[in-house]
């Protein structure tokens, strides 16, 4: 199955009162562009979040969205620095040897000086932050592919309509190509008939001229080769996986045929065909451009 670069997905990932939420959005992109925006305290997974996400895609324009929300009762406790406090004691220690004053320092007066204790906020370990984010980035990515599977079903589906249109044109192209040649050999015997009123007509020059033109508009090579890239394209698209750059080669490549077949028609009814071919083929590389 192809996937569509185009898709979204989202999912919440909870526990212990903390949900992490992600939501993945991604649009038409030659190579693989992912752009993550993640809220400070997750700003350290930002390597696991890119390392994850290309498992699941290959190409696309990919903007990732995290948020975290922690409801636990557990956001600040308070902290004793003994550091701290060891210092404040050092530096009083100092001043009471150095100025002769009585050192009256009491656990309580110690307590009051700043830093000594603090209200710090309590978020959950690193591991737990880790887990669960990688649930969600996981159920994401997954929500994310589905998304891309479904609207490339549809993709495929309306390129194999298009195809099949393509081989259509092709074959009215391949049938009409001896007529072309017959009504030329019918005008120019008229013409040479009338040149020559009663004169014996040379078969062998007529023939020979008549091959000369056939040479000139035949286009069995290109129709050949139209209908080995069509046949190639609906492989593709069965064989599934990230084929977008390979269809979008074959469909230069097609364009090509196209415009040599425009060139080469000397016939209303074949340029008028290969005119509807060439904007087939236009409608199916626009389209190539949204599969990954």
């Amino acid at each position: 199955m192809i996937k569509s670069m185009t898709g979204f997905g989202r999912y919440e990932a909870v526990r212990d009162k903390l949900k992490i939420t992600v939501e993945i959005k991604a649009v038409n992109h030659r190579y693989l562009d992912i752009n993550i925006k993640l809220p400070k305290k997750l700003s350290n997974f930002e390597i696991i979040i890119r390392s994850q996400l290309k498992e699941y895609i290959q190409r696309g324009k990919v903007d990732v969205y995290v948020s975290c929300e922690d409801s636990a009762q557990r956001n600040s406790a308070l902290q004793y620095h003994e550091e701290m406090a060891g210092e404040y004691l050092n530096y009083l220690n100092t001043m009471a040897e150095t100025f002769h004053l009585e050192n009256d320092i009491r656990v309580s007066t110690l307590a009051r000086f700043p830093e000594v204790f603090t209200m710090e906020e309590q978020n959950a370990s690193e591991t737990e932050l880790e887990t669960i984010l990688e649930e969600a980035v996981k159920g994401a990515a997954g929500n994310f592919v589905d998304s891309r599977i479904k609207e490339g079903a549809n993709l495929e589906a309306d390129l194999m309509g298009k195809l099949d249109e393509m081989l259509t044109h092709v074959a009215f192209i391949e049938a009409h190509a001896p007529q072309i040649i017959a009504e030329y050999r019918r005008k120019l015997e008229g013409k040479v008939k009338e040149l020559l009123e009663d004169k014996q007509i040379d078969e062998s020059r007529i023939a020979a001229e008549v091959t000369i033109y056939a040479d000139k508009i035949c286009v069995d090579e290109e129709t050949v080769r139209l209908r080995s890239h069509i046949g190639a394209v609906k492989n593709e698209l069965l064989s599934g996986g990230s084929v977008g750059r390979k269809l979008d080669f074959i469909a230069q490549e097609m364009n090509r045929e196209a415009n040599t077949i425009l060139s080469k028609a000397n016939d209303l009814a074949v340029s008028g065909t290969g005119i509807e071919l060439k904007t087939l083929i236009e409608k199916v590389r626009e389209q190539i451009q949204n599969i990954e």
